[in-house]
């Protein structure tokens, strides 16, 4: 928790905001359930929070209509609980925000993992849970669960994963096949160098942030999971970027400033609609292929890499994509998204064209099957079939997962691509 709003003996309101909590990717305001007059805090700054903590003690009015049963209140006064740590979206929470941050799962106090072990029937968790595990690559059934009744949760499938990171379990698949150690031995790799830095020079010791552990872990999945091909090409963006200007002066009272990734995100859509698999993700053996549009865009923040998610892409227009682009980016920057503003992406684009660059490889945002890399323009000297003219060419690089997508649609999807950035006419066909 980051910070308090009320304080003992204000009077708030249903759906007032009492605290601001901050999880790994966001931060957000919890509101009250109840109205009346709040007669204790139970949490403070610095706390850590799990779903269904009690926050405050109100006195007045009952409790709100909840969607779950609330734990019957503190006796005494006739007080209330004011309010509860809850979800904040339908969706399920990434690795640590909202559920049991902070906490570490009692593994010592479990039984020794054996892989050869059968239980013989289905393991107990949840499906949020069962999709996480699936997500991880992790078997269920060889986890074991701290939860009421062996119940396996988020925790359990977390320290089961770094338990065989760090090669102190080995899984089925991995026994026998692969030597016990630390550092990538249980994948049968080379132990990772152990080095004595300070005794070539001054050092400095830094934790990474959390956002960056969070999506270092699920780079480097995705990295081993997914087999990625990346193919390079080049779009003519001249007259795109001719009429980019133009229109930032036609609509310089309006304050909305419209960049090439607002022309990039429409064009992608237009490409997407035409290559259909490069829009879906591959859930075991079957693919699906989806029917919306949800456009992700790669954020730089003081805090590392974050991905918010332009919705239904395709029935908006470049001024209106530009205006929620800037709206997103900022809150990404004060670290204020939310976990529902940063999930259902169908496509990505990671551009470094404020940067500088000329290609690099993407890696894919898993469950996606593509992402679009974008690098900084430059004018270049192009042959016209009679002469060399100057065109501002954008640099694409275009990562795909080898399993759903081969080289010629992807060859063909670039191809379209940068048809459509050199005349942009074409998104209306």
């Amino acid at each position: 928790m980051i910070e308090v709003l009320v304080k003992p003996g204000d009077t708030i309101k249903v759906e007032q905001s009492l605290v601001t909590v901050e999880s790994d990717k966001a931060s957000m305001e919890i509101p009250s359930s109840s109205a009346g007059v709040l007669k204790e805090l139970k949490v403070k700054v610095g706390d850590k929070l799990n779903i269904g903590d009690l926050i405050a003690v109100v006195q007045g009015a009952a409790s709100a209509a909840s969607p779950s049963p609330q734990p019957s209140p503190p006796r005494g006064e006739g007080a209330t609980a004011a309010a509860q740590t809850s979800s904040p979206s339908p969706s399920p929470a990434p690795a640590g925000e909202g559920r049991g941050e902070g906490r570490t799962p009692p593994t010592a106090a479990l039984p020794p993992h054996d892989p050869s072990a059968s239980t013989g029937t289905l393991p107990h968790a949840s499906p949020s849970v069962r999709k996480f595990a699936r997500e991880l690559g992790v078997p269920l059934e060889e986890v074991k669960g701290s939860g009421p009744k062996g119940r396996i949760t988020q925790e359990d499938v977390q320290a089961f994963t770094k338990s065989v990171m760090a090669g102190d379990t080995r899984t089925k698949a991995a026994s026998g096949k692969a030597p016990a150690g630390g550092g990538g031995e249980a994948l049968g790799l080379l132990p990772w160098p152990k080095v004595d830095f300070a005794k070539f020079g001054p050092v400095e010791r830094k934790p990474l942030s959390r956002i960056k552990k969070i999506s270092g872990a699920n780079l480097h999945r995705n990295w081993v999971m997914i087999p990625h091909v990346t193919n390079h090409d080049d779009a003519d963006i001249t007259e795109l970027e001719a009429f980019r200007v133009s229109t930032n002066k036609e609509n310089e009272k309006s304050g909305v400033k419209v960049t090439m990734l607002g022309f990039l995100i429409k064009a992608c859509v237009a490409a997407l609609k035409k290559f259909p698999e490069f829009n879906s993700s591959l859930d075991g053996e079957e693919l699906v292929f989806k029917s919306y549009y949800h456009i992700g865009f790669a954020a730089d923040t003081p805090n590392g890499l974050m991905v918010p998610v332009i919705r239904d892409a395709d029935k908006k227009g470049v001024l209106a994509i530009s205006q929620e682009m800037a709206e997103l980016a900022k809150k990404a920057r004060e670290g204020k998204l939310s976990p529902a503003e940063m999930s259902g992406a169908t496509f990505t684009i990671s551009s470094l064209g404020g940067i500088g660059g000329r290609y690099f490889t993407p890696i894919i945002n898993a469950p996606e099957v593509a992402i679009l890399g974008v690098c900084r323009s430059q004018t270049e000297p192009v042959w016209d079939g009679k002469q060399f003219q100057p065109r501002l060419m954008l640099p694409l690089s275009l990562s795909w997962d080898h399993r759903v997508i081969d080289g010629a649609s992807a060859a063909r999807f670039n191809a379209y691509l940068g048809q459509i950035l050199a005349d942009f006419r074409r998104v209306l066909l």
